[in-house]
């Protein structure tokens, strides 16, 4: 994995990773309370594994998305406001990946609750960093 720079691709957990982990957790009984149960049991577990896993910041691998770090609250996320979820997922390579989905994708068709958003010169600051 380390053998290609994390800059290269939009993947960047390269060096120093060893494992992806991903939290899950279901059940059968579709109540509130059952969904309170099950839920604050996986946040528990994820923050008893705190100690163990990437940090400054806590990373995250996009294909196990986390919908506790955040979500679009609507189509058009301010890429200041998806830079919360986008550069754990993505590290340093998000700008550059929102620079070219505000190329290729101007109408922001292709999205999803955690889609990396389009950089709008007016609402986000300095975008040709």
């Amino acid at each position: 994995m380390d053998k290609i720079s994390k800059s290269k691709i939009a993947y960047p957990h390269r060096k120093g990773n060893l494992y992806n982990l991903q939290y899950m957790v279901k059940w059968d009984v579709n109540t509130a309370e059952a969904t309170k149960k099950h839920m604050q049991w996986i946040r528990k577990l994820y923050k008893y594994m705190k100690p163990y896993v990437s940090h400054s910041p806590r990373a995250a691998y996009q294909n196990y998305r986390d919908f506790d770090l955040g979500i679009n609250k609507q189509p058009n996320t301010t890429y200041n406001e998806a830079a919360q979820w986008g550069k754990k997922y993505f590290k340093s390579n998000f700008r550059r990946l929102a620079k070219v989905k505000t190329k290729a994708d101007p109408l922001n068709f292709f999205r999803h609750e955690q889609s990396i958003p389009l950089i709008s010169k007016v609402k986000d600051h300095h975008f040709d960093q």
